[in-house]
């Protein structure tokens, strides 16, 4: 359990450090890779849509949050991220449910 919220307390770290260097309104394209990401989670036919997994880009960074049903599910997600126009790295943050 230590370890796991060890985990969220330093990915939240890099995500106010990134989140300084755009401020409130976010960096330039953000938005796009958010939305790019998220329709194609929605096309997926594993994931069942968007309602799984949560998106949010920081400075061209993929933040992933959710419960999914497997370890695949978890990996389809962080795959998908990753192809998406202009992104530089991926946080999974996913949890399995099983």
């Amino acid at each position: 359990m230590f370890t796991l919220v060890l985990a969220g307390a330093v990915s939240g770290c890099a995500a106010y450090h990134e989140y300084e260097k755009c401020g409130h309104d976010g960096c330039p394209d953000d938005a796009k890779i958010t939305a790019e990401v998220k329709q194609a989670l929605a096309r997926h036919p594993d994931l069942e849509g968007t309602d799984m997994v949560y998106v949010q880009t920081v400075n061209h960074v993929v933040y992933l949050t959710g419960i999914v049903d497997s370890g695949l599910q978890r990996e389809a997600a962080e795959s998908i991220a990753h192809k998406a126009s202009g992104v530089t790295a991926v946080v999974d943050n996913i949890s399995i449910s099983k």
